[in-house]
């Protein structure tokens, strides 16, 4: 069966809550009318159960039941680690 929670892969831009992270997704797409190619971006904040994410990493965040007024999303696995100076 296909999953049909969306999946969405951003940035983390955000660690300093606890269990929770804020992330960037970005998107591409073209003008309905001007066919002009534009960006665009929003921030979720994700549920992060062991604070693995640090600011910087691109993580999967996938979507599930509101766990509180502003988390829908979890950290489903990171992709790529932030580097440290």
């Amino acid at each position: 069966m296909r999953e049909r929670r969306r999946a969405l892969v951003g940035t983390v831009v955000s660690d300093k809550m606890d269990k929770t992270v804020v992330v960037r997704v970005e998107r591409v797409y073209r003008h309905p009318l001007y066919g002009k190619v534009l960006k665009s971006h929003k921030k979720y904040q994700a549920h992060d159960e062991h604070n693995e994410a640090r600011v910087g990493d691109v993580v999967q965040i996938r979507e599930c039941r509101p766990i509180s007024r502003h988390k829908k999303f979890f950290v489903e696995k990171i992709l790529k680690r932030a580097e440290t100076v």
